[in-house]
């Protein structure tokens, strides 16, 4: 089988849990990980008589989401009920928009191989969760937790522009970037909070869009990538051997890595949408929705120009000090507190990183404070700590919180500069190297770092190294 001439072509759609504290329609907690079936109400469990009331913050969120992806807001909405019977739906239907949704038209910049490239967004719309089957907790049955029933979700839907299984990794993780910035969502894709599905053709190059299927079921970026590229091989293949594509969905195997059929691919008119009865249309205010483009942070895009500038700073560098906006403002708080960027991005991506991966959480639970790490960068700088025992300190503040001036008081670690201290830490370096320190006097320079480590290693990081340097040079009869 060959694919080479064929072409891939991707649209996603993107399903985005909003952050409310309460569902889309009722007032029940949208928080993850509650006992099964715990925040449930006659509201979202579709009890008779229970009606549902549009929750605010959603509508929010979903519109400054909309805002910053370039979209057209409407000012007039309408949902909808889309129908389908899952055990999962205790309604039957799904709260959703149809014809008329929040927000049309769109983009997102995405940069691959060092070129641009815009991600037409067709649309995005506002609608309810449905709630989780669990097939593994009890052998041959189906748990139903109703937990997740109700929460508000985006859905964005791509214009079918990606070309490739990288392409679609890159646009995902940059709108995943894009909606941490802007604090609409948590973006988890281990919690459920963002969702992927996959409409996927191949088509002869320069041909007309093929038969398209639908792959669900990735719970990852790169099970997206993996599976996109499992999808269109098979449709290569059977597009050379002369069959036809089914439009279809699949379900991602990724143990096997592997789609499977799931159904026949439903069409818009399978569902059956009409209004929803129980909802007037949504009527969004000009100057409200004004007001939240005006409250749009800065974004991703000009945050990495404004920090490679401000900076100097490599573009790798500033990549992985802005992945995500909790970095981005740790790393400039420290940077303008020392007027040190270098520095500040050695140790967020080196010590700080470190200490992260170690303890596992995350920087917003971080125990050393921006201006605590700041304050240590200026005590090297100012010659009170050295390198090696700034690492130490750094270590406790990890652990305690601790202000980097009192840790380095307390632990003797402040540099020790006194030649009369310094001259009995050399004379013990010099007395346990004889061979070196003979070398060395006799004008071998080269060792002279071997003699230094030594001394900083029986001060404990306190000596003051450059002094160590100058004294050893006189010793050496060097001035």
């Amino acid at each position: 089988m060959s694919s080479d001439a064929y072409e891939m072509v991707v649209g996603l759609e993107v399903h985005v849990q909003l952050k409310t504290r309460s569902k889309a329609f009722c007032g029940c907690s949208a928080d993850f990980g509650a006992p099964p079936n715990s925040n449930t109400c006659p509201v979202c469990l579709a009890l008779p008589g229970a009606l549902p009331v549009l929750n605010e913050k959603a509508v929010t969120l979903a519109t400054r989401a909309a805002v910053a992806l370039g979209c057209k807001v409407n000012e007039t909405s309408i949902f909808a009920r889309k129908n389908y019977f899952y055990p999962d739906l205790p309604k039957g239907f799904q709260i959703s928009q149809y014809d008329r949704p929040l927000a049309t038209g769109g983009g997102l910049a995405i940069t691959t191989d060092g070129e641009e490239k815009v991600i037409g967004i067709t649309r995005l719309h506002m609608e309810e969760d449905a709630g989780k089957s669990i097939h593994d907790r009890y052998p041959g049955i189906t748990a139903i937790d109703l937990n997740r029933s109700g929460v508000p979700l985006i859905e964005i839907v791509s214009e079918p522009d990606i070309r490739s299984a990288a392409e679609a990794g890159v646009y995902l993780r940059t709108l995943r970037q894009v909606l941490q910035y802007l604090d609409v969502s948590d973006v988890s894709m281990e919690e459920g909070s963002l969702r992927v599905d996959a409409n996927v053709s191949a088509r002869k190059k320069g041909a007309q869009l093929g038969t398209k299927t639908e792959v669900k079921n990735m719970n990852s970026f790169s099970g997206v990538e993996r599976a996109l590229t499992f999808e269109f091989a098979r449709q290569c293949d059977l597009l050379e051997r002369g069959d036809r594509v089914s439009q279809q969905t699949l379900l991602w195997d990724a143990v096997k890595g592997e789609a499977r059929i799931s159904r026949s691919k439903e069409e818009s008119h399978d569902y059956r949408y009409f209004p929803e009865p129980d909802l007037g249309p949504l009527i969004l205010d000009r100057e409200w929705i004004a007001s939240i483009t005006a409250s749009i942070p800065e974004l991703p895009p000009a945050r990495k120009k404004r920090i490679a500038a401000d900076f100097s700073l490599a573009s790798d560098d500033v990549e992985q000090l802005t992945s995500n906006p909790v970095v981005a403002e740790y790393f400039e708080t420290v940077a303008r507190a020392t007027g040190d960027g270098k520095a500040a991005a050695n140790w967020v991506m080196g010590e700080v990183q470190a200490a992260l991966n170690a303890r596992g959480g995350d920087l917003s639970e971080f125990a050393v404070r921006p201006a605590d790490l700041a304050q240590l960068i200026n005590m090297i700088r100012d010659g009170l700590v050295s390198h090696a025992a700034a690492k130490r300190v750094f270590a406790t503040m990890v652990e305690t919180g601790k202000p980097p001036a009192q840790i380095a008081h307390d632990q003797g670690l402040l540099k020790v500069g006194g030649d009369a201290a310094l001259a009995g830490w050399i004379d013990e370096a010099l007395a346990e190297h004889p061979e070196e320190a003979q070398r060395y006097l006799a004008g071998e320079r080269k060792l002279q770092g071997v003699l230094v480590g030594s001394v900083m290693k029986k001060s404990g990081g306190r000596a003051d190294p450059k002094r160590v340097n100058q004294l050893l040079v006189s010793r050496a009869g060097g001035g």
